[in-house]
């Protein structure tokens, strides 16, 4: 008698070949695993329904509908899969369950917040340690090329060449690999940093560009308690509290800004930030150009001067 593949059988094979094609689906195919074994577990046979998708989204009651439609998300690109090769697979429909994500607000921090910050940093311990030089470098760094923070961390010695201004992403998000050119500025205080870093630690036992003051590689959690520890010493706590994040969101806007101070053309512009920033589509930068008074301002004076005449 032949045996029919179980949901964990199912589900294996769509993971492994989405993989082939590129995707790591980490997060996504450990829930897409939990989903199919609490179906075999459960005793259903036959191919996916809305029925089972929703049962399992909503397994924990207390999370938020956010979690539960993010879960029902990923049983619905599965059950389309499937819906290939067995259509009497049950295709949930979208957004039966809301959103699965929502975008928190985004802090644009002023130049003078930044220096605030950088001068906060300089003023870390161990007094004539490396930490503050290594926590103002890299924070210096987020604000002039807005970088994610994880691409900052993971940065070798190898990736920055100090010599041509220039850094080597490699591997990021969505396994795309990048050059993000360099103001002179600060590829001047990389070097500082790098000679600094050196002198502290003429024999190194790791790669990593940002150490620290053992000379281990500096991981996020140590820099999330720093920064958290920043922040509060700065009574930053807010009702939009700022994040680290928040610097790329800054530098997406400031950048904008000057794009329309300097009268240039902001559709063929934002094609170079995108491709800068590491999106995936010109679409995912839009996200970071938050409206902010003196954006909206710029924004509003181009299209008075284009069409002749007041916007109201």
């Amino acid at each position: 008698m032949k045996r029919h593949p179980s949901m964990v059988d199912l589900a294996e094979d769509y993971l492994a070949t989405r993989r082939k094609l590129g995707f790591a689906l980490k997060i996504e195919g450990q829930q897409l695993l939990a989903f199919a074994g609490f179906a075999d577990r459960t005793g259903h046979r036959g191919p996916v329904t809305t029925e089972l998708a929703l049962r399992w989204a909503k397994l924990p009651e207390d999370a938020s509908p956010h979690y539960w439609s993010r879960r029902f998300g990923i049983v619905r690109r599965f059950a389309k899969y499937r819906f290939l090769f067995d259509p009497t697979t049950d295709v949930p429909p979208d957004g039966l369950l809301g959103p699965a994500c929502r975008r928190p607000t985004p802090y644009i921090y002023s130049a003078q917040e930044i220096a605030t910050l950088l001068q906060a940093c300089l003023e870390l311990g161990p007094a004539g340690g490396l930490t503050p030089r290594t926590f103002v470098t890299l924070f210096g760094l987020l604000v002039s090329t807005g970088l994610r923070i994880s691409e900052a961390l993971h940065l070798t010695r190898q990736d920055v060449d100090l010599e041509t201004g220039m850094l080597y992403i490699t591997e990021t998000k969505f396994s795309k690999s990048r050059l993000v050119p360099l103001h002179a500025s600060t590829t001047r205080e990389l070097r500082a940093y790098a000679e600094h870093r050196d002198r502290r630690h003429p024999v190194f036992c790791t790669d990593a560009f940002f150490v620290t003051d053992k000379g281990t590689p500096l991981k996020y959690k140590k820099t999330s308690v720093v920064f958290a520890k920043l922040r509060g010493g700065l009574d930053w706590e807010r009702p939009h509290t700022p994040r680290i994040h928040d610097l790329r969101h800054t530098f997406a806007v400031n950048r904008l800004l000057r794009w329309y101070q300097e009268g240039a053309d902001i559709d063929q512009k934002i094609a170079g930030l995108s491709t800068y920033l590491g999106h995936a589509t010109v679409t995912a930068t839009y996200w970071y150009l938050t409206a902010v008074p003196d954006l909206l301002t710029a924004a509003s004076a181009r299209f008075e001067r284009k069409f002749g005449r007041e916007v109201q």
